[in-house]
């Protein structure tokens, strides 16, 4: 079996990535209109599955434990959110003001749903923590399809005096473990990439997939490029640099990181960073990675950002990014401004998706083959 593939005929011999049938002497589900939902409330990966799933979350707690890191957990709603132009975090209003709170914030009547642990868990590494980690649900409105759910498992981790460097290492040797570990509880062969992975600059990598120093190119000669490599009907993105960049990078590069079972796409284009530092060189870069399984964008490290006042100008652009493309405008002040200003140590992090790396490692067709319930099913 592939791990890496999605090719269902590579799935294991135990079916494990097959949706939920009835029980055997149980009446086959209803299939017409009708009686579309009458069997939707059973789960929809197989009970093998969950149970494998549940022994590689143990797995990746002993993994962190043993390491140094201890395990935390923040809310799952919080007054803050990330500022990102596209991530649409989901919310909620209170009726009045939350009980009991002492805070200045206290009048806010908007919680949101986290897309991410970072802001709480940097909060923590401000008040001293120096190696935690947290494996919990996310949330991200409008993403679902194979790879994407509204509700997703995230891995989360951050430690003190390393480097997205080093983190990428830790990361490698934390896939490449959770990947044969897989294959020992499936009892199947593993099939490891090789290590070290390959790392690839975004600008070597938009260099080979279109010819051209990419970073280093104005708005107008980024479309002027587009147009001429990408397909005859691809959308126009105006001004928008970043949106040049994603649809180069989804119909030119990734393509070409589909060919390798793993590797590393760093330094990315300094308008790209998020909470990422900006390395000041020509042309500047985001400390920023990801990783690719098979194509399949799985994890983002960061060398973090340290300074409050940067983090306040970009919240202010990406919330003016927002507004130009319809977007509500989302707080740009956070609890984790006021612990950058109060301190945050260097320190780097990565945040991994769960469901998609278990996915890929039992060769599994999408993340809904080892969710208890899609959204489909929720």
């Amino acid at each position: 079996m592939d791990p890496l593939s999605g090719n269902p005929d590579n799935s294991p011999s135990d079916d494990l990535s097959a949706r939920n049938e009835p029980a055997a002497g149980h009446p086959a589900p209803d299939r017409t209109p009708a009686g579309e939902h009458a069997e939707d409330w059973r789960p929809a990966a197989s009970l093998k599955m969950l149970q494998l799933r549940s022994r590689m979350r143990t797995w990746l707690r002993e993994y962190f434990t043993s390491r140094g890191y201890w395990e935390v957990d923040t809310p799952v709603l919080s007054q803050d959110i990330v500022v990102d132009a596209w991530l649409n975090p989901f919310s909620i209003q209170l009726p009045s003001a939350i009980p009991g709170s002492q805070s200045a914030a206290a009048d806010r009547q908007t919680l949101y749903l986290q897309t991410s642990p970072e802001f709480a868990m940097k909060r923590l590494m401000a008040a001293g923590a120096e190696a935690i980690f947290q494996l919990g649900p996310a949330f991200r409105e409008g993403e679902s399809g194979r790879w994407h759910n509204p509700e997703f498992t995230l891995l989360e981790w951050y430690r003190t005096g390393t480097t997205y460097r080093q983190q990428m290492e830790f990361t490698e040797d934390l896939v490449c473990g959770f990947l044969a570990r897989c294959h020992e509880e499936l009892a199947t062969k593993a099939e490891i990439p090789v290590r070290p992975f390959p790392r690839l600059t975004c600008q070597t990598a938009f260099q080979q997939a279109t010819g051209a120093p990419v970073l280093e190119l104005t708005v107008p000669e980024l479309a002027e490029l587009a147009r001429q490599v990408l397909p005859a009907g691809s959308p126009e993105m105006g001004d928008d640099r970043n949106g040049w960049l994603n649809l180069l990078l989804a119909e030119r590069v990734e393509p070409q990181l589909a060919r390798q079972p793993a590797v590393f796409l760093l330094d990315y284009p300094d308008t790209q960073a998020a909470l990422a530092r900006i390395r000041r060189e020509t042309p500047p870069v985001a400390e920023r990675f990801e990783l690719y399984l098979g194509g399949i964008e799985i994890c983002n490290g960061y060398q973090e950002l340290l300074d409050p006042v940067e983090l306040r100008e970009r919240n202010r652009q990406q919330n003016a990014v927002r507004q130009q493309s319809g977007n509500a405008r989302l707080p740009e002040d956070s609890r984790l401004l006021h612990a950058m200003e109060a301190g945050l140590p260097e320190c780097s992090g990565v945040a991994l998706g769960f469901d998609r790396l278990l996915a890929l490692a039992t060769g599994s067709r999408g993340i809904a083959e080892v969710l208890p319930f899609p959204l489909d099913r929720c």
